[in-house]
């Protein structure tokens, strides 16, 4: 239902109602064709097929605001006499903006239902704790490199070897525990393009320097082989990218490297979404008795991945497809 109201609200030609018999250009010729042109009402409707409130309501707008009122306004009421007090809402506010929580717990310190916190929430412009930086309280600002191989996130997993036999997941936790010592740890190192997504990863015995060295070598041949050239390389401030033997490795293969801000890895965080993803879909997918059989699987899920998973960051692509003529050569 519109409301009257003595004067015209701002334009907003976008956001015409889904139900509205006629756009603000219809209205329009029908208001000229009664105001201007003397035609009654009941003819005017029947001759742009609406009912004769309706070209009355249309009719009176343009002789009280002329073409401007014609266009939606908004319905949202005068007066909301049960809104929260806004003694409330300062309160909800000024907790999310110390304290960064959502409305669960806003709610439960301010006094007010889920739901009003919430819509609270919502009133004033704040966005979901989701898409902020929780250390900043900013919104977080994606991007993405314009062509593969301009930057390219390298970062490393560590992640505990299962015993032979199997861990907690095969075992259960009593007998996995008895059967995890000594088992020690693999280090997942991962190179991972900006652009496609397309990633290299090593299963290697450390994280030393000249392993970080060497992996980078492998990591450039590997994407010069697939038609992409490497130029910039992104690390966190670990103590092995920090050393003369990164430094050296660099410029032998003319790759400028570049280094997150100390206590942000959301900076690489395409690649830690990586790992993440490897965690969920091969290294914790089901329980394997070994390391050597989870380790075995590891090249099929990284085919996939790159060849055949849909990205939902790259719109439902594979990080193959972004590669010219990757994904044709590829069986």
């Amino acid at each position: 239902m519109w409301i009257a109201t003595s004067a015209p609200m701002p334009r907003r030609p976008s956001l015409i109602h889904r139900n509205a018999p006629l756009t603000p250009t219809g209205r329009l010729r029908l208001a000229r064709c009664v105001v201007d042109d003397g035609w009654p009402l009941r003819r005017a409707a029947e001759r742009f097929q609406v009912s004769h409130t309706t070209a009355a309501r249309w009719a009176g707008r343009y002789r009280r605001h002329g073409a401007a009122g014609l266009h939606d306004r908004s319905s949202r009421p005068h007066h909301s006499p049960r809104r929260t007090p806004a003694l409330v809402e300062e309160r909800v506010l000024r907790m999310r903006r110390e304290h960064q929580i959502g409305p669960l717990r806003l709610a439960a310190r301010a006094g007010v239902a889920a739901s009003t916190a919430h819509r609270i929430l919502q009133r004033h412009g704040l966005p979901p704790l989701a898409t902020l930086d929780r250390a900043t309280g900013e919104p977080v600002r994606r991007y993405e490199r314009s062509r593969p191989g301009e930057l390219v996130h390298i970062d490393v997993k560590k992640l505990g070897r299962i015993p032979d036999g199997g861990g907690h997941k095969a075992l259960g936790r009593a007998a996995g525990r008895k059967n995890r010592n000594g088992t020690g740890h693999a280090f997942l190192h991962t190179a991972l393009d900006d652009h496609s997504r397309l990633a290299y990863t090593e299963h290697l015995p450390d994280e030393q320097a000249a392993t970080c060295a060497d992996f980078l070598r492998r990591a450039a041949a590997w994407f010069a082989a697939r038609g992409v050239t490497v130029e910039r390389v992104l690390t966190d401030n670990a103590w092995a990218y920090s050393k003369n033997t990164w430094h050296h490795t660099c410029r032998e293969l003319g790759i400028r490297p570049r280094w997150t801000r100390p206590w942000r890895p959301q900076t690489n965080g395409k690649v830690e979404r990586f790992h993440r993803t490897l965690l969920d879909e091969w290294a914790y997918q089901r329980p394997y008795t070994s390391e050597g059989e989870r380790q075995a699987a590891f090249p099929d899920w990284l085919d996939w991945y790159n060849y055949h998973r849909p990205h939902t960051g790259i719109s439902g692509r594979t990080p193959a497809s972004r590669i010219t003529n990757l994904s044709g050569q590829h069986n």
